[in-house]
């Protein structure tokens, strides 16, 4: 369902692929949006949402394209190898991320550089699917806070539920039948101007912005759900669980 007309002028990427995803999508899952007005018509922004399933940045591109506009995520550099692929994701304005590497900083200076473009970029400030046993928003990664600091652009956040249904954390098959509900809420943007004045941008003052990204985006979950999320957030360090890959295999098995 359209609610905004697209404004932006669409890549061949674009072009190709709406309409297939939105095929699948329409033909295995119903959803529920809530508040999509909230995403910026025009400018730059970040969209920062929790993560559930491999399958959710295509539920996710959902929301944001029929609110009129296009998402760029932060995607994983191993999704750009293959060459017709990594052309493909380029066209579509899809920004490489060597994750756990030193040229990360290379995705945070494109991530900046779109914003200040006036694009919406999407960032799943985690850094990967929740590995908390119930499905719940994990501690943050710094990179999304990083980014709306040197931006100062706005930050919208969107808590997720329904996505895993159709396809299981690392499962190898979806469960197409019977369309699954996804439920997306759509927050106010985040106010993080007290923390952007704080001189100098510590380790501590960038945490205390991941932190309420977070503490938002978990409220947005618990409506979403129906629940109330855990008093901590599941940290991955602290649980000595993998952060890349999957987390039920053994390292020899292979990363995601």
């Amino acid at each position: 369902m359209v609610v905004r007309k697209m404004q932006e002028k669409r890549s061949w990427a674009w072009v190709f692929a709406e309409p297939i995803v939105r095929a699948a999508l329409v033909s295995t899952t119903k959803h529920e949006w809530i508040d999509g007005q909230n995403i910026p018509a025009t400018g730059g922004c970040i969209i920062v949402l929790n993560h559930v399933s491999h399958v959710d940045p295509l539920t996710a591109a959902h929301l944001v394209y029929d609110h009129g506009r296009l998402p760029h995520y932060l995607a994983k550099s191993g999704l750009f190898k293959n060459k017709a692929l990594g052309a493909f994701f380029r066209a579509a304005g899809q920004i490489p991320v060597e994750r756990m590497s030193k040229n990360a900083a290379g995705a945070f200076d494109a991530a900046v550089q779109a914003v200040h473009d006036g694009k919406c970029v999407v960032v799943y400030p985690e850094g990967t699917i929740t590995r908390d046993p119930d499905g719940w928003p994990m501690t943050g990664k710094s990179g999304a806070a990083r980014i709306a600091l040197e931006t100062g652009c706005p930050v919208i956040p969107v808590g997720q539920w329904g996505a895993q249904q159709l396809l299981a954390p690392y499962a190898k098959k979806p469960d197409l039948f019977p369309r699954k509900l996804i439920r997306m809420k759509v927050g106010e943007p985040i106010d993080l101007s007290d923390i952007a004045a704080k001189e100098p941008r510590t380790l501590a003052v960038i945490q205390e912005a991941t932190d309420r990204i977070m503490a938002v985006i978990t409220g947005l979950v618990e409506e979403v759900r129906g629940e109330v999320a855990p008093a901590e957030r599941f940290d991955m360090k602290k649980a000595g669980v993998r952060q890349m890959g999957n987390p039920n295999k053994t390292p020899q098995e292979g990363a995601e």
